[in-house]
């Protein structure tokens, strides 16, 4: 359980709350689905990997080198195209998928249909935006990060999970996101909450979720994330309500 079951479940608890929600799955390993209970011969295609539709936004083939491609492709059509509904409460779940080979960087076709694509759906549409990432923001553009009103970074009780959601936490404030906070996941002892935030650089903390041997068997069922674990979902439902809290206070901040 991490991101992707977090990025499920507060998805449909937005929808249930009355929100249009759009979830993008921008992970190189997108599984963003299975968190919703599709089974695996349901699952869309990532849009990462329709190379002609790329090379046709972009103006270059997919994979080469040395070649020039559209820094801004247009992209404002896709996301009705493509979306897919999933969950009980009418989710919006578009797959983006990422780049998987290593070096590849942002000099890339791909890299620039995925920002731009990215870029649009949170800066120009109205849904509340659910984006499952990989870990770390070195994929998000400048231009994306003005539409975040907040990251949230997963963090585990142990100190190299710790100290990389500091180091996200700092390069996100780098990148212009103003407003950071943290879920701690795998809680086996309530004292372990009170570590991790004690020793994260002034990120709150928006609770803990306790280590769940449900999660996983539903998984392998394929039982959505949202009916896996009752408890889970209540700690997220009250996660949920500290993070609107604080959007709710940097937007009066802003005004």
């Amino acid at each position: 359980m991490g991101k992707t079951t977090i990025s499920a479940v507060w998805s449909e608890l937005l929808a249930q709350d009355g929100y249009e929600v759009l979830a993008i799955d921008a992970d190189s390993n997108p599984n963003l689905a299975l968190a919703f209970g599709l089974g695996r011969e349901e699952l869309p295609t990532p849009l990462i990997e329709m190379k002609k539709l790329i090379q046709e936004r972009t103006g270059a083939q997919p994979g080469s080198v040395g070649q020039y491609f559209k820094l801004n492709p247009k992209v404002s059509d896709l996301p009705e195209t493509y979306w897919h509904p999933v969950g009980k409460a009418g989710v919006k779940l578009l797959v983006l998928g990422g780049i998987r080979q290593a070096g590849r960087g942002c000099a890339c076709p791909e890299s620039a249909f995925l920002k731009a694509l990215l870029s649009h759906t949170i800066l120009q549409r109205q849904e509340a935006i659910v984006v499952d990432l990989d870990a770390g923001v070195e994929f998000l553009g400048r231009a994306s990060v003005l539409g975040i009103q907040v990251l949230v970074i997963v963090v585990e009780p142990g100190s190299r999970s710790i100290e990389t959601a500091n180091h996200i936490a700092q390069m996100a404030q780098e990148m212009g996101i103003a407003q950071i906070a943290a879920i701690a996941n795998k809680i086996t002892d309530p004292s372990q909450v009170d570590i991790i935030q004690k020793q994260l650089d002034n990120i709150p903390l928006l609770g803990g979720l306790p280590y769940s041997l449900s999660l996983p068997q539903a998984d392998l069922n394929g039982v959505p994330a949202l009916e896996a674990d009752a408890e889970i979902v209540r700690a997220l439902t009250k996660a949920k309500e500290k993070l609107f809290t604080l959007v709710d206070k940097e937007l009066k901040i802003e005004g």
